[in-house]
């Protein structure tokens, strides 16, 4: 497989906070969009956990774009981490180098405006908590209208955090409020889409098969992440690598089933606080669709995909 021609790759910034599927997601983006910048905000880990996994990353794929740290907790409730899933780092599972660069700036919401208004018509694509993209939003409404979309992973028909919350929507609830408010076209990748593309034991020997650093590293990673989701859950037979999800849902949007529904975030509710309310009625009162919400994907072909990344910066 190849990556899309330079010229139908798609612009994006992709906000983030490595975390296993995050670095993936990094290797993906790199290899099938035109990737302009990295953000960082705090959500698997503290904020210079994450900020120092993307640099890490970053080094890994040997890539020229700058890393601005971001957020280090949400707007309003105080920050949570996801070490029962990525481990105390955020990364851990793997014999990672330390990073030879360092972030181009703690000011990742002034880097997200000032790259919405000098390249019109780029996507977002937030795989962590929204606390950046809403923060930009808020202080400059007018990019809503200068980007293509915004393209999350978060939310979904169930959750992970608490029975009806996924993570990245459970902790900053306002912030993804802010986000689904902001009239731009939104994609979401939620849990119900993304546990259907797991790392089985055979898709991580694929990985670890692979000749190159990056590979064996990489393959290391998916190891923890997948022994860990077998630990806490029934039946799983992979870890659930969501982030890339939100990358090929605009690079290879053929992949998915999509619904377009209205999509509120329960802020309130003594149980269901970060909820993503996804109408499904048949009524005529329901609200116009603000989200395209992805539904199914084709789980073997965007792995292979993902091995094809990882392999052409494998060395």
């Amino acid at each position: 497989m190849t990556a899309l021609p330079t010229a139908s790759r798609p612009n994006i910034i992709l906000d983030c906070d490595p975390g296993h599927d995050d670095a993936l997601a990094i290797v993906v983006a790199a290899r099938y969009a035109n990737l302009l910048g990295i953000t960082t905000v705090s959500g698997n880990a503290p904020i210079e956990s994450t900020t120092y996994n993307a640099l890490v990353m970053k080094d890994l794929l040997g890539l020229d774009v700058p890393v601005h740290q971001g957020a280090a907790r949400p707007l309003i409730a105080p920050p949570q981490y996801a070490a029962y899933v990525h481990g105390e780092s955020g990364l851990d599972g793997a014999d990672l180098p330390a990073p030879t660069s360092s972030p181009d700036s703690t000011d990742a919401v002034g880097y997200i405006i000032d790259m919405c208004r000098e390249n019109e018509g780029l996507w977002l694509v937030p795989t962590g908590p929204l606390t950046n993209i809403a923060m930009a939003l808020r202080l400059a409404p007018d990019i809503a209208d200068r980007i293509a979309g915004i393209s999350l992973m978060g939310g979904g028909t169930f959750g992970n955090r608490t029975t009806a919350a996924e993570f990245n929507i459970w902790v900053d609830p306002e912030a993804a409020d802010i986000v689904f408010e902001c009239g731009q076209r939104l994609i979401m990748a939620g849990l119900h889409l993304t546990h259907q593309f797991r790392a089985t034991q055979k898709r991580i020997d694929s990985v670890r098969s692979l000749p190159g650093r990056l590979a064996h590293v990489l393959g290391d990673l998916m190891q923890f992440f997948t022994d860990t989701y077998m630990r806490r859950h029934h039946g799983m037979d992979g870890g659930a690598v969501h982030d890339p999800l939100a990358i090929f849902a605009l690079t290879h949007p053929e992949l998915f089933e999509t619904k377009q529904s209205h999509v509120v975030i329960e802020l309130a509710g003594t149980h269901t606080r970060g909820m993503t309310l996804i109408d499904t009625r048949d009524l005529r009162e329901v609200k116009d669709a603000n989200c395209e919400v992805l539904m199914h994907v084709d789980a073997e072909r965007a792995f292979d995909l993902m091995i094809d990344a990882i392999a052409s910066f494998s060395r």
